[in-house]
């Protein structure tokens, strides 16, 4: 066990990313593909930046990433990347124009997940809270046909957070990347194609 984690830490330690995170989003995006030259992405959730960082490399310059989360992102990134810190869930003014002025977005990422307690129900709980005001987001800043990438904990509300993504996208999947932790109860959903 302790093998597995320490091999995406080190890989990630090597190939200069914040966190082990961005090899799940690889994941993603090799399955789906997702991130594409010259497209806007919004990031929500998004330090340390390994998402953030990883979807700059894939739109390039001619792209834009737009990062939000309540802690300030510290690595250095293209200055077509827009950093934000704040509460996209309860926005400042200043957030709201940027997102106003840079909408639609192409791709909506969260890779947001509650603060655990360790109590598997609260947690549980949180998380499908997250995903929906995510889905929120998702529905007032993504293009026609844009996509969407959330994570949720694995548990008894995600038949309902399913039906809830149906309503918005033509497709819905549900993906587990090797690079999540086993014991881990983090899945993904994958809105494709937004109505």
């Amino acid at each position: 066990m302790k093998k597995y984690q320490d091999h995406y830490f080190k890989k990630a330690k090597q190939e200069k990313y914040p966190a082990r995170s961005v090899y799940k989003l690889q994941e993603i995006d090799k399955r789906f593909h997702l991130l594409k030259k010259g497209i806007k992405v919004l990031d929500l959730g998004a330090c340390p930046g390994s998402w953030t960082l990883f979807s700059s490399e894939k739109v390039g310059a001619q792209g834009q990433v737009v990062a939000i989360d309540l802690n300030p992102i510290q690595i250095k990134l293209p200055n077509y990347v827009i950093t934000l810190e704040g509460d996209v869930f309860a926005p400042s003014e200043q957030i709201v124009q940027i997102l106003n002025q840079h909408a639609p977005f192409h791709l909506v990422l969260s890779d947001m997940a509650p603060k655990t307690t360790g109590i598997k129900f609260a947690d549980q709980s949180r998380s499908y809270e997250l995903a929906q005001e995510a889905l929120q987001i998702a529905q007032k800043y993504l293009i026609a046909k844009g996509n969407f990438v959330v994570k949720i904990f694995n548990g008894p509300d995600v038949p309902d957070f399913l039906t809830q993504v149906k309503q918005t996208f033509k497709q819905v999947k549900q993906f587990k990347p090797k690079s999540s932790r086993q014991e881990s109860k983090e899945i993904f959903v994958i809105g494709l194609n937004k109505l």
